[in-house]
């Protein structure tokens, strides 16, 4: 097979996408895309054997009933400028390979993020790890930007006088906000990517490390957008459900009245048409 370029993807290369205040994301280098999922997949035929649509067939087939060796097959390398905070939630996916920026050897740049005013919310009563949606009075949340503002001015004049006086890099900075912007350099493969984006680009994940995410997202379309599709449809906009909820949607169905043309005329057809009902008919033995 021959090495998979893709144009959507050759013209973003290295192409900077601002992210937060003083952020970015680059793709630096990829390799594969839709073909080299599909190929893998076929392992035995070669280049040019199957058609266009035939691919997205299997490409989605393999995405929906979970064979996720396949899509190991496309890596994606980032070149990612992003505070410390997020970069310390980031790492906790374990499954990518990162060398970052260190400031034993570099001095760190004055660049700190600090949130918008109308990103500043209360903490969230049911969520304990989230922000309310309710609105903070004005007067607090500029209290709290200039608190910030102020904190990281201070940080950052210490750490520079701590390197004046020849104070060792590795101990100057270790008063250093996590605001504080570091970067990496992050190399992943697709099948993994997606696990990271599931969670980072859903609604409860933390604005920060979203806004990274979703602009990921958009190069990952430009790569292979077969696959973005398919994750899109079973993944990032698919439902989980318990068993006992399984119970209570049996109860509510009424099988009878389904049929093929009426799932036709919602877009499922073919194979995915008939799993669909084979689906509904075990949600249905649950009842």
């Amino acid at each position: 097979m021959a090495h998979v370029t893709n144009p959507k993807a050759e013209e973003i290369l290295d192409k900077e996408f601002k992210c937060l205040n003083a952020g970015f994301v680059r793709l630096v280098d990829y390799m594969g895309g839709d073909e080299s999922i599909v190929q893998a997949a076929r392992v035995s035929y070669g280049q040019g054997t199957k058609t266009v649509s035939e691919d997205r067939i299997l490409l989605r087939y393999l995405m929906r009933h979970l064979h996720t060796t396949p899509f190991e097959m496309v890596e994606l390398k980032f070149h990612v400028k992003l505070p410390i905070f997020v970069a310390r939630q980031w790492i906790r996916h374990r499954t990518a390979n990162v060398n970052e920026l260190s400031g034993r050897y570099s001095i760190m740049k004055d660049e700190f993020y600090a949130p918008s005013e109308d990103a500043i919310k209360g903490q969230n009563v049911k969520n304990k790890q989230g922000r309310s949606e309710e609105e903070v009075p004005a007067e607090l949340r500029r209290k709290v930007l200039d608190t910030i503002l102020l904190d990281q001015q201070s940080s950052y004049k210490r750490y520079e006088e701590f390197l004046n006086d020849n104070i060792a890099r590795e101990l100057a900075r270790i008063n250093l906000p996590l605001s504080l912007y570091t970067e990496w350099y992050w190399k992943i493969d697709l099948h993994n990517l997606l696990h990271f984006l599931h969670l980072r680009m859903d609604r409860h994940a933390q604005y920060e490390i979203r806004a990274y995410a979703e602009i990921i997202g958009e190069i990952v379309k430009s790569v292979a957008p077969m696959a973005w599709e398919a994750f899109e449809d079973y993944v990032l906009f698919a439902e989980r459900f318990s068993k006992a909820e399984l119970s209570v949607i049996a109860s509510l169905i009424d099988i009878d009245k389904i049929t093929k043309e009426s799932i036709a005329s919602k877009g499922l057809t073919g194979l995915e048409a008939d799993e669909f009902l084979e689906k509904l008919k075990r949600i249905k033995g649950l009842e």
